[in-house]
């Protein structure tokens, strides 16, 4: 899609942008139109579809393919390849990734749940609140895809900070339920996911070679996902403990992502060829 390498960054910024963009919109757009039925968010969700659809079909023209694209077998065996030569800091991004997800959905679950059942705040005005921490992410996003280019070290380092930052976020929640404090934790940990999740992109995009690229981001979105899935529930148990174990274990989590980061990712080292 993009005539130089170089753009595949920023496009990358951009597309987690917009994806967090419509994060921020979900919850104020799915309480106003719960006001006016309660089952008119289900019935505007097709709607939103169709426009995607037709949207893609119009706006996105396929580039022609050069080469015949590869038989299952051959396909399969090109990713197990993959796997074999690079498994290790592929394996780092897509735990790092999956751990972002979780954290940032078992997080807002349980803060909506604290917004509803403690400060009885609920509707629109919930859903505002809840769209700080994702707009922050979505500006973080942004900004990140249009610094880090393709440079892999700054790739690493932006990674490194972002995590960080999360780490800082939840251990300061862990020791008080006020409000205040968790949406300040939550708007920092949320520009520490915004400047890790597109370097964490950005390394998958510049480290796969074109052919197997699509295969390889689709595997590791599928990895986020099952961390966006697994956020809620997960957090629904562990509310039934206490607030301190919850983000304490939480912190814990993004510790070890951090120590993955420093020690599985080594973007001084030449990345081998995956094609043969």
């Amino acid at each position: 899609m993009f005539k130089e390498e170089k753009e595949v960054s920023k496009g990358l910024g951009m597309i987690e942008t917009a994806n967090t963009l419509g994060k921020v919109l979900s919850p104020i757009l799915g309480a106003s139109l719960a006001l006016i039925v309660w089952y008119m968010p289900f019935v505007a969700i097709p709607i939103f579809c169709l426009i995607s659809i037709i949207a893609l079909c119009l706006l996105v023209k396929e580039p022609k393919m050069k080469e015949k694209p590869l038989k299952f077998k051959a396909f399969i065996k090109s990713v197990i390849v993959i796997f074999k030569r690079e498994g290790r800091w592929l394996y780092a991004v897509f735990i790092i990734g999956g751990i972002c997800m979780f954290v940032l959905f078992g997080v807002l679950f349980y803060l909506s749940d604290l917004l509803e059942k403690t400060h009885q705040i609920d509707g629109i005005k919930k859903g505002i609140i809840l769209a700080i921490p994702l707009a922050a992410l979505c500006c973080a996003s942004f900004a990140t895809g249009k610094v880090i280019g393709q440079d892999k070290k700054k790739m690493k380092r932006m990674t490194t900070f972002g995590i960080s930052l999360i780490i800082v976020a939840l251990f300061s929640m862990s020791f008080s339920k006020d409000i205040y404090l968790l949406l300040t934790a939550l708007l920092v940990s949320g520009i520490g996911i915004g400047i890790a999740l597109p370097s964490l992109d950005a390394f998958v995009t510049e480290g796969v070679e074109m052919a197997q690229r699509g295969s390889i981001t689709s595997l590791y979105s599928s990895m986020r996902f099952l961390g966006v899935a697994l956020g809620p529930p997960v957090f629904s148990l562990l509310m039934k403990t206490t607030h301190v174990f919850t983000f304490l274990l939480n912190t814990g989590l993004c510790i070890i992502a951090l120590v993955v980061t420093l020690l599985m990712i080594k973007p001084e080292q030449k990345i081998k060829v995956t094609w043969d």
